[in-house]
């Protein structure tokens, strides 16, 4: 894989990570009592509540928007705790991401562990993004001569992670497009349901939530044009 710099880009993308910041259910009456008949015309009124309530629940379910082939088996890789679907839906993403076991070499590259000079955590932390974040099997399609480069330039690292997120949090129905990266370039997300892809990037399974992020797993790095 041949990469070339380009500082101005990485600069860009640098600064705009960041400045994109991130019915009651009773009135609790008595029955009238005219008639039973009229009270018992009034009783299911009150269930329709929970059954609304039930519903928002299941809308607020972290795992309500999954989508991907390989959903399930991160679900039985990762069934529970910090790294799971619902772990993560607890903590900003720089964190719920370090606790997946997908995501080690994503992490080390944001958090200063590749570059030192690179340290995103605070940042992503900071504000709405959507994060298409490519597994560990991703980076070792990466050569190694790459990997060692991006280990001291840190505009290159910088402008490729940058580009791997989008403002703004897009549930898998919102974001099929065209979407314009932090980084300043655009990436295509086409397809559908189980089917999408990033660029030339399936998605593992998309819509992971976290506090302040949606999250995408791809199994490609995606490569800015340089």
């Amino acid at each position: 894989m041949n990469v070339r710099t380009r500082k101005s880009y990485a600069a860009a993308g640098i600064a705009a990570l960041t400045v994109f910041g991130l019915a009651a259910c009773s009135s609790g009456d008595e029955p009238t009592g005219e008639s039973e008949t009229a009270a018992t015309e009034e009783a299911p009124a009150p269930e329709e509540e929970p059954s609304d309530e039930m519903s928002e629940d299941m809308a607020m379910d972290p795992a309500a928007n999954l989508v991907g082939p390989g959903c399930a088996d991160y679900a039985e890789q990762v069934p529970d705790g910090p790294g799971s679907v619902t772990g993560m839906s607890t903590d900003p993403v720089a964190v719920a991401a370090s606790n997946n076991p997908l995501l080690t070499t994503l992490v080390s590259a944001v958090s200063g562990e590749v570059n030192p000079d690179v340290n995103l955590v605070d940042t992503l932390n900071g504000d709405e993004f959507t994060v298409f974040a490519p597994v560990d099997d991703a980076f070792k399609a990466i050569d190694a001569e790459t990997m060692e480069t991006l280990s001291t330039d840190s505009e290159m690292l910088t402008e490729i992670l940058t580009y791997h997120v989008v403002p703004g949090q897009l549930t898998p129905d919102q974001v099929v497009g065209e979407q314009t990266t932090v980084q300043g370039e655009t990436l295509e997300v086409t397809g559908s349901g189980d089917e999408l892809m990033v660029n030339d990037a399936n998605v593992i399974c998309g819509g992971v939530m976290t506090q302040n992020a949606t999250v995408y797993l791809v199994d490609s790095v995606l490569m800015p044009k340089m």
